[in-house]
Parts: C-alpha cells; sequence; structure tokens
C-alpha cells in the first residue's frame, strides 16, 4: 500500500513538472509570435491583419457566450479583493392595488352561507374563509391533497359530490354566490 501511494505522489510530481515545463515554453514563444506578427504589418500586410481583427470581431458578436457559473462563496472571495460599494438607494415600490372586482362584496346564497356565513363578503375573503373550514374539519385528502372531501355542510355546495379537486371547488362555489 506504501508503495502504490509513493509511486502515485511521484507521477503526481513528474506531471507537474511537465506542466509547469510547458507553460514555461509556451510563454517563451509568445513574445516572438507578437514581433513576428508586428514585422509582417509593417511590411505591408496591414490589410490582412484588419480582415482578421475583423473576423474576430463577427465571431464574438454571432457565437453566444455560456453564462458564468456561480463561485461558491469561498471561491468567490478567493477570486477578487473585498471592495466597498457605494451604497444604493431603494425604491420603494407602491403597495399593489388589489382588483375591484375581487374587492366587490358577493352575497354567498344558503347552502354556501352555512360555511362561510350569511353576511356580503369580497371574493377574496370568501375563499379564505372557505379554506380556513376545510382545514379546521380537517377534510383535504391525506393522499391526494389536491381533493377535498365534502362533509354535510359542503356536500349541498359540491352539487352533491363527495368528493372534488380544489380547482373545480372554486367553480362550484361561484355558482353559489350572487
Amino acid at each position: 500500500m506504501a508503495k502504490r501511494r509513493r509511486a502515485k505522489k511521484r507521477t503526481v510530481r513528474r506531471k507537474a513538472k511537465r506542466g509547469a515545463a510547458k507553460r514555461r515554453r509556451k510563454a517563451a514563444k509568445r513574445p516572438k509570435r507578437r514581433a513576428a506578427k508586428r514585422k509582417t504589418a509593417k511590411r505591408g500586410r496591414r490589410k490582412t491583419a484588419a480582415k482578421k481583427r475583423r473576423k474576430k470581431a463577427k465571431r464574438r458578436k454571432t457565437t453566444k457566450r455560456r453564462p458564468r457559473r456561480k463561485a461558491t462563496k469561498r471561491k468567490a472571495a478567493r477570486r477578487r479583493p473585498k471592495r466597498r460599494r457605494a451604497a444604493k438607494k431603494k425604491k420603494r415600490r407602491a403597495k399593489r392595488k388589489p382588483n375591484p372586482a375581487f374587492m366587490k362584496p358577493v352575497q354567498p346564497d344558503a347552502a354556501l352561507s352555512q360555511v362561510v356565513g350569511s353576511r356580503p363578503l369580497p371574493r377574496t375573503q370568501l375563499t379564505k374563509k372557505l379554506w380556513t373550514y376545510i382545514k379546521r374539519h380537517r377534510l383535504q385528502d391525506s393522499k391526494n391533497r389536491r381533493m377535498i372531501n365534502a362533509d354535510a355542510k359542503l356536500r349541498p355546495v359540491f352539487n352533491g359530490k363527495s368528493k372534488v379537486s380544489m380547482f373545480e371547488m372554486t367553480k362550484l362555489v361561484s355558482k353559489h354566490v350572487r
């Protein structure tokens, strides 16, 4: 086991050395390439260099850049030094106004008034009261939470059905409102 570990460490070190050597070689070539480009431009081949630049610019425009991955907090902290940004002023949003159609009081009929009360109330409050009744009496199906089991008071509201989905419920309740 110890021999394997040592051998592994050796290979890792060798690879690191090779990588460093490659990088050095590339770095040594770079300035030469730049000098060669300068010479070609001086010799009267400036047009070709300009063409190459235009092509590169086109490629940049047409190719889609991948969105950068969000770095973890630690990595982000390592990458860039902390800078204090000027405090931005937060815009206060105006409170969202409720739709007047929802706020218009509606009168529940006799069947629905046993569940939510006989006073006229907005549709939003009607739905809230209906849900509080359903949750208080544990009428939501335990396996399929979208289904509501009707009890004696809710059965006439649900047109005699014993089980109704919550989406169907709103449709049925709207028929019992004036």
